[in-house]
Protein backbone atom coordinates (compact mmCIF):
# COMPACT_ATOMS: atom_id res chain seq x y z
CA UNK A 1 0.00 0.00 0.00
CA UNK A 2 1.34 3.41 -0.98
CA UNK A 3 -1.80 5.53 -0.71
CA UNK A 4 -3.26 6.66 2.59
CA UNK A 5 -6.88 5.63 2.93
CA UNK A 6 -9.52 7.69 4.65
CA UNK A 7 -10.73 6.27 7.97
CA UNK A 8 -13.94 5.09 6.30
CA UNK A 9 -12.00 3.42 3.50
CA UNK A 10 -9.87 1.64 6.08
CA UNK A 11 -12.99 0.45 7.89
CA UNK A 12 -14.38 -0.89 4.63
CA UNK A 13 -11.15 -2.84 4.03
CA UNK A 14 -11.25 -4.25 7.55
CA UNK A 15 -14.87 -5.33 7.19
CA UNK A 16 -14.01 -6.97 3.88
CA UNK A 17 -11.51 -9.16 5.72
CA UNK A 18 -14.38 -10.54 7.76
CA UNK A 19 -16.55 -11.15 4.73
CA UNK A 20 -13.80 -13.21 3.14
CA UNK A 21 -11.98 -14.82 6.07
CA UNK A 22 -14.16 -15.05 9.18
CA UNK A 23 -14.70 -18.56 10.46
CA UNK A 24 -18.45 -18.54 9.89
CA UNK A 25 -17.40 -19.73 6.42
CA UNK A 26 -15.63 -22.83 7.76
CA UNK A 27 -17.23 -26.26 7.08
CA UNK A 28 -16.99 -27.23 10.78
CA UNK A 29 -18.95 -24.12 11.72
CA UNK A 30 -21.69 -25.05 9.29
CA UNK A 31 -21.87 -28.60 10.62
CA UNK A 32 -22.07 -27.34 14.21
CA UNK A 33 -24.87 -24.87 13.57
CA UNK A 34 -26.86 -27.12 11.25
CA UNK A 35 -27.04 -29.97 13.74
CA UNK A 36 -24.80 -32.25 11.71
CA UNK A 37 -22.31 -33.05 14.48
CA UNK A 38 -22.80 -35.82 17.01
CA UNK A 39 -22.57 -35.37 20.77
CA UNK A 40 -18.89 -36.28 20.98
CA UNK A 41 -17.95 -33.87 18.21
CA UNK A 42 -19.73 -31.02 20.00
CA UNK A 43 -17.90 -32.00 23.19
CA UNK A 44 -14.59 -31.81 21.32
CA UNK A 45 -15.46 -28.33 20.03
CA UNK A 46 -16.37 -27.02 23.51
CA UNK A 47 -13.31 -28.57 25.15
CA UNK A 48 -10.85 -27.19 22.61
CA UNK A 49 -12.52 -23.77 22.47
CA UNK A 50 -12.11 -23.52 26.26
CA UNK A 51 -8.40 -22.85 25.84
CA UNK A 52 -9.09 -19.90 23.56
CA UNK A 53 -11.61 -18.49 26.06
CA UNK A 54 -9.24 -19.00 28.98
CA UNK A 55 -6.39 -17.15 27.27
CA UNK A 56 -8.42 -14.09 26.25
CA UNK A 57 -7.77 -12.25 29.56
CA UNK A 58 -4.09 -13.23 29.34
CA UNK A 59 -3.98 -11.68 25.87
CA UNK A 60 -5.86 -8.59 27.02
CA UNK A 61 -3.60 -8.17 30.05
CA UNK A 62 -0.64 -8.01 27.68
CA UNK A 63 -2.33 -5.26 25.71
CA UNK A 64 -3.37 -3.39 28.85
CA UNK A 65 0.19 -3.38 30.18
CA UNK A 66 1.37 -1.56 27.06
CA UNK A 67 -1.19 1.24 27.22
CA UNK A 68 0.33 4.42 28.58
CA UNK A 69 -2.91 6.42 28.73
CA UNK A 70 -5.17 5.85 31.74
CA UNK A 71 -8.23 6.50 29.58
CA UNK A 72 -7.36 3.57 27.33
CA UNK A 73 -6.59 1.29 30.26
CA UNK A 74 -9.92 2.04 31.94
CA UNK A 75 -11.76 0.94 28.82
CA UNK A 76 -9.62 -2.09 27.99
CA UNK A 77 -9.59 -3.57 31.50
CA UNK A 78 -13.34 -4.18 31.20
CA UNK A 79 -12.53 -6.97 28.76
CA UNK A 80 -10.57 -8.78 31.46
CA UNK A 81 -13.40 -8.36 33.96
CA UNK A 82 -15.88 -9.65 31.39
CA UNK A 83 -13.98 -12.93 31.10
CA UNK A 84 -12.51 -13.37 34.59
CA UNK A 85 -15.37 -11.85 36.57
CA UNK A 86 -14.90 -10.07 39.89
CA UNK A 87 -15.39 -13.28 41.88
CA UNK A 88 -15.13 -17.03 41.43
CA UNK A 89 -17.93 -18.39 39.31
CA UNK A 90 -18.45 -15.14 37.41
CA UNK A 91 -17.39 -14.04 33.94
CA UNK A 92 -17.12 -15.55 30.51
CA UNK A 93 -14.69 -18.33 31.40
CA UNK A 94 -17.03 -19.55 34.14
CA UNK A 95 -19.94 -19.46 31.71
CA UNK A 96 -17.93 -21.49 29.20
CA UNK A 97 -17.32 -24.10 31.89
CA UNK A 98 -21.08 -24.20 32.41
CA UNK A 99 -21.28 -25.24 28.77
CA UNK A 100 -18.66 -27.97 29.13
CA UNK A 101 -20.36 -29.14 32.35
CA UNK A 102 -23.65 -29.35 30.48
CA UNK A 103 -21.99 -31.46 27.82
CA UNK A 104 -20.88 -33.97 30.44
CA UNK A 105 -17.20 -33.09 30.42
CA UNK A 106 -15.30 -33.34 33.68
CA UNK A 107 -14.31 -29.83 34.71
CA UNK A 108 -10.90 -30.78 36.02
CA UNK A 109 -10.17 -32.54 32.75
CA UNK A 110 -11.23 -29.49 30.72
CA UNK A 111 -9.17 -27.01 32.74
CA UNK A 112 -6.14 -29.31 32.84
CA UNK A 113 -5.88 -28.92 29.03
CA UNK A 114 -4.82 -32.56 28.74
CA UNK A 115 -7.33 -33.21 25.97
CA UNK A 116 -6.35 -30.31 23.70
CA UNK A 117 -5.45 -30.88 20.10
CA UNK A 118 -1.87 -29.69 19.47
CA UNK A 119 -3.04 -27.28 16.77
CA UNK A 120 -5.47 -25.66 19.21
CA UNK A 121 -2.66 -24.91 21.63
CA UNK A 122 -0.32 -23.69 18.88
CA UNK A 123 -2.94 -21.38 17.37
CA UNK A 124 -4.01 -19.80 20.65
CA UNK A 125 -0.43 -19.42 21.87
CA UNK A 126 0.48 -17.78 18.56
CA UNK A 127 -2.25 -15.20 19.15
CA UNK A 128 -0.99 -14.41 22.64
CA UNK A 129 2.57 -14.04 21.31
CA UNK A 130 1.32 -11.83 18.47
CA UNK A 131 -0.23 -9.24 20.77
CA UNK A 132 2.89 -9.22 22.94
CA UNK A 133 5.34 -8.79 20.09
CA UNK A 134 3.57 -6.57 17.57
CA UNK A 135 2.75 -2.88 17.89
CA UNK A 136 -0.12 -1.76 20.08
CA UNK A 137 -2.00 -0.77 16.94
CA UNK A 138 -1.66 -4.27 15.50
CA UNK A 139 -2.60 -5.89 18.80
CA UNK A 140 -5.80 -3.85 19.01
CA UNK A 141 -6.58 -4.37 15.33
CA UNK A 142 -6.34 -8.13 15.80
CA UNK A 143 -9.31 -7.95 18.17
CA UNK A 144 -11.57 -6.61 15.43
CA UNK A 145 -12.99 -10.05 14.68
CA UNK A 146 -15.50 -8.89 17.31
CA UNK A 147 -17.07 -6.79 14.57
CA UNK A 148 -18.30 -10.01 13.01
CA UNK A 149 -19.11 -12.10 16.09
CA UNK A 150 -22.72 -11.01 16.84
CA UNK A 151 -23.87 -12.54 13.56
CA UNK A 152 -22.16 -15.85 14.16
CA UNK A 153 -23.33 -15.94 17.79
CA UNK A 154 -26.98 -15.47 16.87
CA UNK A 155 -26.70 -18.16 14.25
CA UNK A 156 -24.86 -20.50 16.60
CA UNK A 157 -27.31 -20.23 19.48
CA UNK A 158 -30.41 -20.55 17.30
CA UNK A 159 -28.98 -23.46 15.36
CA UNK A 160 -27.75 -25.37 18.39
CA UNK A 161 -30.98 -24.93 20.35
CA UNK A 162 -32.97 -26.09 17.36
CA UNK A 163 -30.84 -29.09 16.46
CA UNK A 164 -29.36 -30.49 19.68
CA UNK A 165 -31.45 -31.77 22.57
CA UNK A 166 -28.37 -31.86 24.81
CA UNK A 167 -27.94 -28.06 24.99
CA UNK A 168 -30.16 -25.42 26.58
CA UNK A 169 -30.32 -21.66 26.94
CA UNK A 170 -28.57 -22.07 30.29
CA UNK A 171 -25.64 -24.04 28.90
CA UNK A 172 -25.27 -21.50 26.06
CA UNK A 173 -25.44 -18.49 28.40
CA UNK A 174 -21.88 -17.45 27.49
CA UNK A 175 -23.09 -16.25 24.11
CA UNK A 176 -25.91 -14.07 25.41
CA UNK A 177 -23.46 -11.78 27.20
CA UNK A 178 -21.20 -11.57 24.16
CA UNK A 179 -24.06 -10.15 22.07
CA UNK A 180 -23.64 -6.86 23.97
CA UNK A 181 -19.99 -7.07 25.00
CA UNK A 182 -18.54 -7.78 21.56
CA UNK A 183 -20.13 -4.79 19.74
CA UNK A 184 -19.06 -2.45 22.55
CA UNK A 185 -15.49 -3.72 22.39
CA UNK A 186 -15.41 -3.68 18.59
CA UNK A 187 -16.64 -0.09 18.41
CA UNK A 188 -13.84 1.07 20.70
CA UNK A 189 -11.14 -0.90 18.91
CA UNK A 190 -12.30 0.20 15.47
CA UNK A 191 -12.30 3.85 16.52
CA UNK A 192 -8.78 3.43 17.90
CA UNK A 193 -7.48 1.83 14.71
CA UNK A 194 -9.09 4.41 12.44
CA UNK A 195 -7.57 7.25 14.46
CA UNK A 196 -4.10 5.76 14.97
CA UNK A 197 -3.35 4.10 11.64
CA UNK A 198 -1.97 7.31 10.17
CA UNK A 199 0.31 6.01 7.42
CA UNK A 200 -0.25 3.53 4.58
CA UNK A 201 2.15 1.16 6.34
CA UNK A 202 0.20 1.32 9.59
CA UNK A 203 -3.08 0.80 7.78
CA UNK A 204 -1.68 -2.23 6.00
CA UNK A 205 -0.36 -3.59 9.30
CA UNK A 206 -3.82 -3.24 10.86
CA UNK A 207 -5.41 -5.16 7.99
CA UNK A 208 -2.79 -7.91 8.20
CA UNK A 209 -3.32 -8.14 11.97
CA UNK A 210 -7.02 -8.77 11.46
CA UNK A 211 -6.25 -11.36 8.79
CA UNK A 212 -3.91 -13.08 11.24
CA UNK A 213 -6.63 -13.24 13.89
CA UNK A 214 -9.06 -14.72 11.36
CA UNK A 215 -6.42 -17.34 10.61
CA UNK A 216 -6.14 -18.16 14.33
CA UNK A 217 -9.88 -18.82 14.52
CA UNK A 218 -9.94 -20.71 11.22
CA UNK A 219 -7.09 -23.09 12.02
CA UNK A 220 -8.76 -24.11 15.28
CA UNK A 221 -11.71 -25.35 13.25
CA UNK A 222 -9.34 -27.01 10.78
CA UNK A 223 -7.91 -29.01 13.68
CA UNK A 224 -11.35 -30.06 14.90
CA UNK A 225 -12.53 -30.99 11.42
CA UNK A 226 -9.59 -33.20 10.57
CA UNK A 227 -9.42 -34.80 14.02
CA UNK A 228 -13.12 -35.47 14.65
CA UNK A 229 -15.01 -35.23 11.34
CA UNK A 230 -12.77 -36.28 8.48
CA UNK A 231 -10.92 -38.59 8.87
CA UNK A 232 -11.82 -38.82 12.59
CA UNK A 233 -8.22 -39.36 13.57
CA UNK A 234 -7.69 -37.62 16.89
CA UNK A 235 -4.11 -37.06 17.95
CA UNK A 236 -2.61 -39.33 20.65
CA UNK A 237 -3.55 -38.02 24.05
CA UNK A 238 -6.27 -35.70 22.76
CA UNK A 239 -9.89 -35.95 23.85
CA UNK A 240 -11.56 -39.10 22.53
CA UNK A 241 -15.38 -38.95 22.50
CA UNK A 242 -17.13 -41.89 24.11
CA UNK A 243 -20.70 -41.00 23.15
CA UNK A 244 -22.33 -40.06 19.86
CA UNK A 245 -26.01 -39.73 20.90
Amino acid sequence: MTTLMTPDELEARLRDVGRRRYHNLHPFHRLLHDGKLDFGQVQAWALNRYYYQAMIPVKDSSILARMEEAELRRVWRQRIIDHDGDHDGEGGIARWLTLTDGLGLDREYVTSLRGLLPATRFAVDAYVHFVREKSLLEAIASSLTEMFSPGIIGERVAGMLKNYDFVSEQTLAYFEKRLTQAPRDADFALDYVKKNARTPEQQEAAIRALEFKCNVLWVQLDALYFAYVDPKMAYPGAFAPKETR
